[in-house]
Parts: C-alpha cells; sequence; structure tokens
C-alpha cells in the first residue's frame, strides 16, 4: 500500500497540482482572514453586498478553494448568524464539535432506552393487541427509513452543522412528546381489590386497565415522538458520519467513529439504569393500585416525565454550538488535499458522470450502488450485526431475570449498568485498533472475520451457564402426586376460586415455588417487619417449619425460591466478552463502506446501507425476539380483558438455545457476507483493490489535461 502511494507521487498531474496550491491559498487566506474585526467577517459572510471597487478584499476573505468536483467551498469562521467573535475561533475544529455531537448523540440514545422500558411496561399493563405493540415498537424503524436516502442524497450537499443542530431540535421536541401522556394524570380504573389468598367464598374481577384518556394520549404521543425521533436520528447518524470523515485524516477516521458509537450506546445503557427503578410498580402489576398506592403511583409518573424532560434540555442545550460550526470547519481544506493524493485510479466508466440533484438522480445513483456487489455484501453485513445488538439490548433482561430467578428491576440494571457498555467499549476500541494500525478495506475486512470469529466462540461458552429449573407446582411438580403437570388446579387448592391472572409467586417451606398464595392454599397473610407471610397453607405439608414472634408456623414467603446458582459472574463475564467482540465489526464496516464508494456518493451510501439495515435488522430483529419469547414460554396468564396475556413462567433451557442460536445465525451471515466482500476485492486488478471509488470527475479539469 505505501509503495502505491510512493509510485504515484511523481505521476500527479498539474491540475492536481494546482488544485493543492490552492488548498494551500486557502489555507493562508483563513489565518489573515481571522484577524479581522467582527463586523466586517460578518457582513463579509452574508455576501449580500455588490463586489466592486476593491476586488483583492472581496476574494481575500472569500477563502476559496477548488474540489474535484468543479464547486467551490469555503472554510468560514464560527460564527451564529452575523456574530462572530475572534476568540471563539479557537473552538472551531473537529474536538469541539465532536463534544457537542457526542452529548447530543447520548441524549438521543437515553430517549431510545426509556421509550423501550416504558413501552414494555406499557404494553404488560395494558395487554395492548399485537398491531398496537408493533405500532408502538416499529414507527421509529419506517419513519426514518422513508426518509433517509432524501436526507442522505441532499444534506450530503448542504450546510451538515446545521442540519445536526435541526436534529437537536427535534430530539429535544419528541422527547417532550414522550413526556406529555405522563404529565396527565394516568390514573386506573379499580373494579375490585381481590385477596391474593385462598377464599371459598370470593368474586375476582381481575380485569383493569388504564383509563381510555390516557391510553389514547400515551399511543398518540408515542407514534409522533416516534415519527420525529426518527427524522432526527438521520442527520446525525448518516450526515454526521461523514462530516466527521471529512474533517481527519483518513486512518483517524476510525477513533472519531467510535467515540461516535460508544456515545449512542452509553446512552441507551444509561437510560436502563435511572429507568430500571421506575419499574417496581410493575413488578408485582398483577393486583389493581390500591388507594393508598395513588400518591406513589403518581410519583412514578412524574418520574417518566421529569426524564424525558431533562432530556428534551440537554439535547436542546447542544443546538446553539451546532448551530455556529460553519460549512467546512478550520482544517478541512488541508485534509481534503492530502486525502486526494492517495487516490488510486479509478473505474473508467464512472469518471465523467455527473451527480445531480434531482429526484431521477437519485434513484440513478441509487441504482449505481446497488449494483455494486461489494457495497451490497457489506450492507447486509450491518444489518446481520444489528440483530445481535437487538438481542441484547431488548431480550437481555428477560433472560437474565428468568434464567437466573432476578427481580425485573435487577436484571434490567445488569443489562443496562453492565453488559450494554461492553457495546461501547467495544465501538471504541474497534475504532481506535483499526486507525492505528492503518487497516486498508481488505484488512478492515480480515478484522471483521476474525472479531466474528472469536463473539462466535464466546456465545457457545454462554450457553452452557444456566442455572437448574426450580420446582414449581402445576408446571414441574405434581403437588406430591394429586395433580397434573401443566395444571395449576388440585385437589388441596380446588376450593378456592384462584386466577391465573393473578400471579404473585411464593415460596413454600418444601422449597417448591407456588403461582399464588391462592393455589397454594393459604388461608391467612401477616406482615412482619415489613415482609409479608403465609399461613395454613393446604398444599405446603413437608420441610421445616418456622414460627414467627406470636408463635405461629410460617408455611410461605413472597417471592421466587432461592435457585441457589452463583453463575451469574460467569455469565456476565462472557455475555460482556461476546458483546465486546461482537461490535469490534461495526466500525471497520463503516469505514470500509465509506472508502468503496465516490466521495459524492458517501452520504448516499451510508443512507442506502442504512435502508437495508433497517429492512433486514431492526425491523424483523423485534419481531423475531419477539416470538422466540414466546416459543419459550411455558404458562401465560389466561382471559385478560379478553386479550392475550403475559407470559409468567419460561423455559429456561429452551430460551438459551433459541437466543444463543439466532445470535449465532447473525455472527455466520455477518462471516459469510464479510467473505464474499473480501473475495471480490481481492479478485480485482491490485491497484483498484483497495478503494473501489466510481468518483465524478471535473469536465474542466479534464480539457486541461487535454490541452
Amino acid at each position: 500500500m505505501q509503495d502505491a502511494r510512493v509510485d504515484m507521487g511523481p505521476q500527479a498531474s498539474p491540475a492536481q497540482i494546482s488544485e493543492d496550491t490552492l488548498a494551500e491559498e486557502a489555507g493562508n487566506a483563513t489565518k489573515r482572514t481571522l484577524q479581522l474585526g467582527t463586523v466586517s467577517t460578518s457582513l463579509i459572510k452574508f455576501h449580500g453586498f455588490p463586489q466592486q471597487g476593491n476586488d483583492q478584499a472581496v476574494a481575500r476573505p472569500a477563502l476559496r478553494k477548488k474540489t474535484r468536483e468543479g464547486k467551490e467551498s469555503l472554510e468560514r469562521p464560527c460564527g451564529l448568524g452575523c456574530i462572530v467573535i475572534p476568540s471563539c475561533q479557537r473552538f472551531n475544529n473537529i474536538q469541539c464539535f465532536l463534544v457537542f455531537f457526542c452529548i447530543l448523540v447520548v441524549s438521543q440514545g437515553i430517549v431510545f432506552g426509556l421509550v423501550d422500558l416504558s413501552i414494555d411496561t406499557f404494553q404488560k399493563e395494558n395487554h395492548l393487541g399485537t398491531s398496537e405493540n408493533l405500532v408502538l415498537s416499529l414507527t421509529y424503524d419506517i419513519s426514518s427509513c422513508l426518509i433517509v436516502l432524501f436526507i442522505s442524497h441532499y444534506g450530503g450537499r448542504g450546510n451538515i452543522p446545521r442540519w445536526i443542530a435541526f436534529s437537536s431540535f427535534l430530539v429535544g421536541l419528541g422527547s417532550l412528546f414522550f413526556a406529555f401522556p405522563y404529565i396527565s394524570d394516568g390514573r386506573y380504573q379499580l373494579s375490585a381489590d381481590p385477596e391474593d389468598t385462598c377464599q371459598e367464598m370470593k368474586i375476582i374481577k381481575t380485569c383493569r386497565k388504564a383509563s381510555p384518556s390516557f391510553q389514547a394520549k400515551y399511543i398518540a404521543s408515542f407514534i409522533l415522538g416516534q415519527i420525529v425521533q426518527g427524522i432526527a436520528g438521520m442527520p446525525l447518524y448518516i450526515l454526521g458520519r461523514v462530516f466527521i470523515d471529512n474533517s481527519v485524516a483518513t486512518h483517524s477516521a476510525g477513533i472519531y467513529l467510535g467515540l461516535m458509537d460508544a456515545s449512542l450506546i452509553l446512552g441507551y445503557s444509561l437510560a436502563y439504569v435511572i429507568g430500571a427503578p421506575l419499574m417496581k410498580g410493575t413488578e408485582n402489576n398483577t393486583f389493581p393500585i390500591s388507594v393508598e398506592d395513588i400518591d406513589d403511583h403518581h410519583k412514578w409518573l412524574r418520574s417518566w416525565w421529569i426524564y424525558f424532560g431533562f432530556v428534551s434540555l440537554t439535547a436542546w442545550i447542544t443546538l446553539i454550538p451546532l448551530s455556529c460550526f460553519p460549512h467546512s470547519i478550520r482544517g478541512t481544506a488541508k485534509i481534503k488535499a492530502e486525502k486526494r493524493k492517495q487516490l488510486h485510479p479509478f473505474d473508467n466508466k464512472f469518471k465523467d458522470k455527473e451527480l445531480g440533484t434531482s429526484i431521477k438522480d437519485l434513484f440513478a445513483n441509487t441504482w449505481v450502488l446497488m449494483k455494486n456487489p461489494v457495497f451490497i455484501c457489506l450492507a447486509l453485513t450491518k444489518a446481520s450485526e444489528s440483530l445481535v445488538l437487538i438481542g441484547a439490548s431488548e431480550f437481555l433482561p428477560i433472560y437474565i431475570e428468568n434464567q437466573f430467578v432476578l427481580t425485573r428491576t435487577t436484571a434490567t440494571k445488569i443489562a443496562g449498568f453492565v453488559l450494554l457498555p461492553g457495546g461501547a467499549l467495544g465501538k471504541l476500541l474497534g475504532g481506535i485498533i483499526v486507525s492505528k494500525l492503518h487497516m486498508s478495506c481488505k484488512a478492515l475486512m480480515r478484522f471483521t472475520i476474525v472479531t466474528s470469529v472469536i463473539s462466535l466462540v464466546f456465545f457457545g461458552f454462554v450457553i452452557f451457564v444456566r442455572c437448574d429449573t426450580i420446582p414449581f407446582a402445576g408446571i414441574n411438580e405434581d403437588y406430591d402426586g394429586t395433580g397434573q403437570l401443566g395444571n395449576l388446579t388440585a385437589p388441596c387448592n380446588s376450593h378456592c376460586r384462584c386466577s391465573s391472572s393473578l400471579y404473585s409467586a411464593i415460596c413454600g417451606r418444601d422449597h417448591i415455588g407456588y403461582f399464588s398464595p391462592c393455589f397454594a392454599g393459604c388461608i391467612q397473610s401477616k406482615i412482619i417487619q415489613d415482609h409479608k407471610a403465609y399461613y395454613n397453607c393446604s398444599c405446603i405439608q413437608e420441610g421445616l417449619t418456622t414460627a414467627d414472634d406470636q408463635g405461629d408456623f410460617i408455611d410461605a414467603r413472597p417471592g421466587t425460591c432461592d435457585a441457589k446458582c452463583y453463575k451469574l459472574p460467569l455469565f456476565i463475564a462472557f455475555i460482556f466478552s461476546t458483546i465486546l467482540f461482537s461490535v469490534f465489526s461495526g466500525i471497520p464496516n463503516t469505514l470500509t463502506i465509506l472508502r468503496i464508494v465516490s466521495d459524492n456518493q458517501r452520504s448516499l451510501a451510508l443512507g442506502l446501507a442504512f435502508v437495508f439495515l433497517r429492512i433486514f435488522g431492526t425491523i424483523p430483529g423485534p419481531i423475531v425476539f419477539k416470538m422466540t419469547a414466546d416459543i419459550s414460554c411455558i404458562f401465560r396468564e389466561t382471559e385478560y380483558c379478553g386479550k392475550k396475556g403475559n407470559c409468567w413462567i419460561y423455559n429456561k433451557m429452551k430460551m438459551a438455545y433459541l437466543l444463543v442460536g439466532i445470535c449465532c445465525i447473525c455472527k455466520v451471515v455477518t462471516i459469510f457476507f464479510t467473505a464474499i466482500a473480501f473475495c471480490l476485492c481481492k479478485y480485482l486488478p491490485k491497484d483498484n483493490s483497495e478503494i473501489l471509488h466510481m468518483p465524478v470527475k471535473n469536465p474542466t479539469v479534464k480539457k486541461k489535461r487535454k490541452n
């Protein structure tokens, strides 16, 4: 690679040398312009005055440099409208831009995490139908998929920092939409307050749901918020990547892009940590909220909208700073000139093709990318990798909760605070490694294959780290031979009129779990030192008895039985390593896509890859993992308000095999398509194997060369 660069140096054309000279003059002009006063610089920036009189004064601050496409781009000072402060020009660099940009990305990551937790809670409490679940979950993906090509095509030619500033406004606005339903009163209509103990004469009315106004506000607000967030995300993840790659050296882009992707995952995991305590109100959501719990319920509602409001404020803080950055930050012209020196000969088929701005040109350019087999393989690789992250972010808390018998809050905290940062660290380390080693396109693909194989091996270890199933009456225990497997009702509780819609697990002194005190035949309950205990349970006849302070013998206590499984730390270590190596391939994949297309097609290429990611990754992903959870379910509540009930008990072994199996299939797909892309590059001519650009050649330069 380096030998090729040395050979190319002496063969640079006169036109290219003149372009480099113009770039140097533009850099010197920048230094002189920054010494001008605030008012004069601002006036020049508007270009609203006739160019007459002193032509030198007009040409001097314009900072014009010629690009390969024959256009003129400007490195202007940092400022907001007509306000340009000379002392603030020290912040006109990619590092300062990245600080505000990452704050904005973290903000949207927090929004994504809070939305997922909130929707999951809302679905479980209100037992939404399949269509309502899909609309709430997929609105963001569908809305972003519909507009991404237009934003990437037109936004890549405009002022990208202004597009990103507009995104910051939309992120804050969308967050307020999510907060709106929680500001209103979300009281529940309490039908009855059923007792969870065994009673021969009782009426059970388990159907409860939020008020129609609250449910309507929630669904409408969240759909609108998802649409706004989908529009806001496209300039961030498409145009933002292009702007960063334009502003840094070729082999430094990985570090900056790694910081960006790590910020998104970090924000998502942070949302899991701060949002997990809000799920306490839904852990025992099988019983209606009593009158005494109304105040706590109002506090719970306020906590949701306060978090969404804080995220909105954080996003809007970045609005003004991002609006101050110019079209091209200081030093971009010099960086582009250096990158032009490193280019190799291109495919003659696309040399003289002009890229227009019409809708027809958009579809024509999209078709050109679709005919690039290397790009298609890399885009499919990106989609398969997204499925692994979906499994880690959405299905992992459920897996930990059921596999290691933890509360929902604890499982969510572990997933957010311990495991998901592995994704952020993997993104960052992946970008640093490929940047420090100065990897070529082929080397990037080899790196992706190797890290995917390592993560595949770790997935194999994860499947063996699981806990034994706890004995559960009616599920895998038959009430000491008096009942049947799969039936919670037995002779010892047949007189209790129990309902399978009221799930409140208890552990008997016989170390067997019961679906509820009612199914255990418990008649009496007491609260001892803030803990509830159950007495006179007709289905519990064995085990050591323990007396309370009043001399009564305790038969059962709330909660699931202790699994006596100490494999959780080992599981965390394996799954952390799996996610770490799995996301190593994210940045190399993005860098390879940016290098195999022409400069003018990079934003459109990322946009088209994003479409592949949505169609084959994030849209079917939640559906696939939800089906996986449904297949693993072995007991589900029935006849809840005429709708499909929640799953209470899962088959641990089946859940482990399905989760690991899907993730392994995704990694195999990643390895397969990356290997195909590598082979396609391998059989190309040596001069074109590293960069497969299809650039647009400047017609004026061509004429000069002919002359």
